[in-house]
């Protein structure tokens, strides 16, 4: 069975369809929400066979100090792909965002979701 690593946001229907369609599903936290298990604590031995979240959850607060996308250290580490959801229209303002790490992340839209998942 895939496993799919969700950040706190993602629609309880969509998981449960995900679930429905044979893929599992972990809660994931970015550190500050207290959602899951934390992301950059994954490993290979979690079994995450991608992640998905909106794109507002991977962006560090400016008072942490945090550089961008550290958040997702570990899963760029590890290779597991990742899915960031932005609203429609906004996907140049987010590839503007990641600058040199835009083809490490893949930007869809929500009405996307189900269809790319249950394509890993």
């Amino acid at each position: 069975m895939k496993t799919i690593g969700y950040l706190q946001g993602i629609d309880p229907d969509l998981l449960t369809r995900l679930n429905l369609e044979g893929l599992g599903t972990l809660p994931l936290g970015n550190g500050w929400d207290n959602h899951g298990k934390y992301i950059n604590h994954l490993s290979p031995k979690d079994g995450v066979d991608a992640v998905i979240g909106h794109l507002h959850k991977v962006i560090p607060p400016e008072v942490s100090g945090r550089p961008k996308l550290d958040i997702l250290f570990a899963c760029l580490a590890h290779d597991i792909p990742v899915y960031m959801i932005v609203p429609e229209g906004m996907r140049d303002k987010a590839r503007e965002w990641l600058g040199d790490e835009e083809g490490r992340i893949n930007l869809i839209e929500n009405k996307q979701v189900m269809e790319t998942l249950k394509g890993i």
